[in-house]
């Protein structure tokens, strides 16, 4: 439940909701999301949270983080580590809950109400501390996907659920095709 008159905060997992809308077979369209948000009540930040590969030449996510910037979001990024795990396979790690929680925190005391987009039951305690100190919490996910991608522990602890799958239509827009990779030039044998 939201209320007109109620400072708002969003803070979004940024790869725990793209997780979970492409698990229910939609993009999110950002712009919608904010304008949904401010709708329902005085929205003062909008937070996204994402790790970023520093190294490679471009970023699949870069365009969406510029934007996002550009667009009304408070990015929150650092780079992400690249490591290889015990079987030689290739694995990137860029975990954001800290961040995420410090500006929970710090932000509490000018906000009635925190939307979480995430499902990641580590968040649970920040919910708990939130509530303590007279903020509502909202998280959004899906308990609609195999398997679920919101941990119950966090569900519980939410003062309201808001199913993702229920935010398609207002929020959702079409999964992206896969851009085809530009050609690899050959090189002209003499």
């Amino acid at each position: 439940m939201f209320y007109r008159d109620e400072r708002l905060a969003l803070f979004i997992d940024g790869s725990n909701l793209y997780a979970a809308a492409k698990s229910l077979g939609f993009d999110i369209d950002y712009k919608l999301l904010r304008q949904e948000f401010m709708r329902r009540g005085k929205l003062l930040r909008a937070f996204y949270y994402t790790a970023l590969l520093e190294n490679d030449d471009y970023s699949p996510i870069r365009p969406l983080v510029d934007w996002l910037h550009y667009n009304g979001f408070a990015m929150v990024t650092k780079p992400a580590k690249e490591y290889i795990d015990s079987q030689g396979r290739r694995k990137v790690k860029g975990n954001m809950d800290i961040e995420l929680c410090v500006d929970a925190l710090d932000l509490a005391p000018n906000v009635d109400h925190i939307v979480l987009f995430s499902g990641d039951g580590d968040f649970r305690p920040l919910v708990g501390a939130l509530q303590r100190r007279g903020v509502r919490v909202s998280v959004v996910s899906t308990i609609r996907s195999q398997p679920p991608m919101i941990a119950d522990e966090l569900r519980r602890q939410a003062d309201n659920f808001i199913e993702l799958e229920e935010l398609k239509d207002v929020i959702g827009r079409p999964p992206r095709e896969p851009r085809e990779p530009d050609p690899v030039p050959v090189a002209a044998e003499d």
